[in-house]
């Protein structure tokens, strides 16, 4: 059975910064190219960035690119979200899942989130 559980959310200050991990189990992680995605309550799903299985690509949403930094450690089929220089609008809950947002691969069962709330 395929999890996903998120954890490393909290109420931080404006340019401060949260590191965000996602442990996987239930399926050959390490050849999964892995996505951060985002929801505010009553809003689309937003994409956040990608890494791909072996961990020496990434690709981010522009908004993001430069404050936030997705790495993963496969021996642990874990990915992470570094945010740093944190802005109110980043306020979400935040999932990790495939990078399905590329079209060439479905989402496997959400994870419950972990919410980021960025507030002065």
């Amino acid at each position: 059975e395929i999890h996903l559980v998120e954890s490393g959310g909290g109420l931080v200050q404006p340019g401060g910064s949260l590191r965000l991990s996602c442990v996987a189990s239930g399926f050959d992680f390490s050849s999964a190219a892995m996505g951060w995605y985002r929801q505010v309550p009553g809003k689309r799903l937003e994409w956040v960035g990608s890494i791909n299985g072996v961990g020496n690509g990434t690709k981010y949403f522009p908004s993001v690119k430069g404050r936030f930094t997705i790495s993963r450690d496969n021996a642990k089929n874990t990915v992470y979200l570094q945010m740093n220089s944190l802005q109110v609008e980043d306020t979400a809950v935040y999932y990790c899942n495939t990078d399905f947002q590329s079209g060439n691969v479905e989402p496997f069962p959400w994870g419950q989130g972990t919410q980021v709330t960025v507030v002065s």
